[in-house]
């Protein structure tokens, strides 16, 4: 049974799949304005870009994972094609094989896979219109750069 059990956690982690949220984005009136009171009010360690949890990887617990929450502007046309207020940023594992499954399936891809040294980046939209980020992450390079976290 815990042999199952194991072959089924180590399949999970191989698969091409979400694996968690990675950011939640939001539009707003007023960026500084929303950092300064979610920093005061709820404690967020922010900073220019927003605020950055930290957490531990369920399968890997000694290592840092992060998610990053955003106001952004109002004007903003990050979130396009969307007419939505906000967009979802999901942490996935093997992102080339995810976007090739998305083509097969139909799924409307927005761009190219765009990599940084803080991981992959490839936008889709789900079939309520919403802008869904994916993101395949290389956390070390967070952990390295320091600063502050929501913990």
């Amino acid at each position: 049974m815990a042999e199952d059990l194991k072959s089924t956690s180590e399949k999970a982690t191989t698969k091409p799949r979400v694996t968690g949220i990675g950011g939640i984005f939001f539009k707003c009136e007023d960026t500084e304005r929303t950092k300064e009171w979610y920093s005061r009010h709820l404690g967020l360690a922010t900073t220019p870009y927003g605020s950055s949890f930290e957490f531990r990887n369920a399968h890997r617990p000694e290592e840092i994972n992060y998610l990053q929450w955003s106001p952004f502007s109002e004007e903003t046309t990050y979130f396009d094609p969307s007419y939505k207020p906000f967009m979802i940023n999901y942490r996935v594992h093997d992102l080339e094989a995810l976007v090739e499954q998305f083509k097969a399936d139909g799924v409307t891809v927005l761009d190219e896979i765009e990599t940084y040294d803080y991981g992959k980046f490839v936008h889709i939209m789900d079939p309520e219109g919403n802008k869904i980020e994916l993101w395949e992450p290389v956390d070390h390079v967070f952990t390295a750069m320091g600063g502050p976290t929501t913990k």
